[in-house]
C-alpha cells in the first residue's frame, strides 16, 4: 500500500481543537459532520477529526490552571490501548470503540480521524499492563526518559520489536474502528519550545513505527505529524513516512503568527508533492476558543482572513477548519467554498515565491493547463498600490489597484 494512492490532494476537513480544546463530545462531532456533509463536502471538505484526549474523563476540568489534567483518569483496554471516554462518546460502550461514530460519519460520505499522542500511556506502564502481540509489558515498552513537554499522558516507546508490536496493535484497533486519519502529536518536533534543541528529532523511530503499523493494518490511513516547526533538513524523512507534517507550532488568530507563516512557506516551497504535504496548521476562522475559555469570532479582519486562505492554498497546505461549523456565518462559508481558490491546492500545480522583503510578498502558481495566478500580499499597516492587472479570484471582477493593510490580491492573469 502506497500512501500516495489515497492522499491525492492536501486533506481538507474539520478538527475539534480550536473550538473545543480537549472537551468535544459525540453529539457535537455528529452535528459538525452533518453540517460538513450538507454544506462543505461538495467543495472537497471530507475529514472529521476528533482532537486531543478523547480517552479522558472530564478533560478541561482544571482549564484555568492546566490545559491537560495532571494524572487524569483514562479509558483503556486490557492491552494498554486507550479507548473513547464512554461519558462523552456513549456509542463506544460494550467494546465498540469509535466504530459506531466512524460508521455514522462514513454514511455521510465523509472520513473519520482521531488525534493521538506519541507513545504508550504512563498509567499502563506504571501498572505493568500487557501489550498485545508480545510477551513484553508496557513497563518495558515505555521509555520513561522520553516525555512530552506539555502533555502528561504518555511515555515514549522504545525502538524495539516489542515497541513496534505496541504500535501495530494500536493502529490495528483504529483500523477496525474505521479510522481514516491519524494526527500524531509530540512527534514531528519533540522539543518544539526549545529552538535549536538537539532533542527535536530524537523520536524519529516512532514516526517510522507508526508508518509501518499503518502499512501492516491494511487500511488507508493518512498520517499527520504535529507539532512544528518541522525540521527543513528532514524533509525527505517526513516525505517517506508521513502524508503531512506541521511546519509551525499552533497557529492562532494573531497577525504575528501569519507573518511567521510567510517565512515558513518560503522555507518549505517546492517540497510538497502528491501524497506528501508540508502543513501550515489549522485555519483559525469562524467561531473558536470555547474550550480555551475565550469563545470568540476570529480576531482576524476580513482582509487578514483572505490573506490566510490565499497563502494556505497557493502554498498547497492541507486545510483544517477549527471552528464550530454549526455556528458558521455567511462570510466564513463564502471564504472556504471558493472553488477556484481551492483548486490551487492541486499538487500538480507549480508554485513558488517570486518576491519577499518583509513588507510585500508575491507568489506565483501555474496550473497543468498553463493558467497563471499571482498572489500579491501587503504585510504592512498601510494600503499598498497593486501593479499587475487581472481578474480578482475572490470576487470574479477586475482587480482593484489598492491592496488593503494585511490584505492581498489573488489574480488570474
Amino acid at each position: 500500500m502506497d500512501k500516495n494512492d489515497f492522499a491525492l490532494r492536501p486533506p481538507m476537513g474539520w478538527n475539534s481543537y480550536d473550538y473545543y480544546d480537549s472537551g468535544v463530545t459525540e453529539d457535537r462531532v455528529r452535528a459538525n459532520a452533518e453540517y460538513m456533509a450538507a454544506n462543505l463536502k461538495k467543495y472537497g471538505w471530507e475529514y472529521v477529526v476528533i482532537d486531543a484526549q478523547w480517552y479522558a474523563a472530564e478533560p478541561g476540568a482544571m482549564r484555568e490552571s492546566f490545559q491537560y489534567v495532571p494524572f487524569g483518569h483514562f479509558a483503556m483496554d486490557g492491552y494498554s490501548r486507550l479507548l473513547p471516554d464512554p461519558e462523552r462518546f456513549p456509542s463506544c460502550v460494550g467494546g465498540a470503540g469509535f466504530k459506531p461514530l466512524a460508521d455514522f460519519i462514513h454514511s455521510l460520505g465523509l472520513k473519520f480521524g482521531i488525534h493521538i499522542m506519541r507513545g504508550i500511556p504512563r498509567a499502563a506502564a506504571h501498572a505493568r499492563m500487557p501489550v498485545f502481540g508480545t510477551d513484553a509489558g508496557a513497563d518495558t515498552v515505555a521509555d520513561p526518559l522520553s516525555t512530552c513537554r506539555w502533555n502528561p499522558d504518555m511515555y515514549g516507546v522504545r525502538d524495539s520489536e516489542a515497541g513496534q508490536a505496541y504500535y501495530d496493535s494500536v493502529v490495528a484497533l483504529y483500523a477496525s474502528w474505521g479510522v481514516d486519519f491519524i494526527k500524531c502529536d509530540d512527534i514531528c518536533n519533540t522539543d518544539n519550545w526549545v529552538p535549536g534543541s538537539t532533542r527535536a528529532f530524537e523520536r524519529k523511530h516512532e514516526i517510522a513505527m507508526l508508518h509501518r503499523a499503518i502499512e501492516r493494518s491494511g487500511r488507508q490511513i493518512v498520517l499527520s505529524l504535529s507539532p512544528g516547526p518541522a525540521l527543513r533538513d528532514k524533509a525527505d524523512f517526513y516525505s517517506a513516512y508521513a502524508n503531512m507534517w506541521r511546519i509551525t507550532d499552533d497557529m492562532w488568530d494573531r497577525w504575528d503568527h501569519v507573518l511567521t507563516m510567510f517565512e515558513r512557506c518560503r522555507e518549505w516551497s517546492g517540497v510538497g508533492r502528491r501524497g506528501c504535504y508540508p502543513d501550515c496548521d489549522m485555519l483559525p476562522l469562524g467561531t473558536i476558543g470555547k474550550g480555551f475559555l475565550d469563545e470568540r469570532q476570529t480576531r482576524f479582519t476580513r482582509d487578514e482572513q483572505r490573506t490566510v486562505m490565499t497563502l494556505w492554498c497557493i502554498f498547497g497546505s492541507p486545510l483544517m477548519m477549527g471552528a464550530e461549523l454549526t455556528m458558521m456565518d455567511g462570510w466564513t462559508l463564502s471564504l472556504i467554498t471558493n472553488r477556484e481558490v481551492l483548486s490551487l491546492l492541486d499538487p500538480e500545480n507549480v508554485r513558488r515565491e517570486l518576491y519577499g522583503d518583509g513588507k510585500r510578498v508575491v507568489w506565483e502558481l501555474v496550473t497543468g493547463e498553463g493558467v497563471r495566478y499571482k498572489a500579491d500580499f501587503n504585510l504592512t499597516d498601510e494600503p499598498a498600490k497593486a501593479e499587475e492587472k487581472g481578474t480578482d479570484v475572490w470576487t470574479g471582477e477586475r482587480a482593484g489597484e489598492v491592496i488593503p493593510p494585511h490584505g492581498c490580491r489573488l489574480i488570474r492573469l
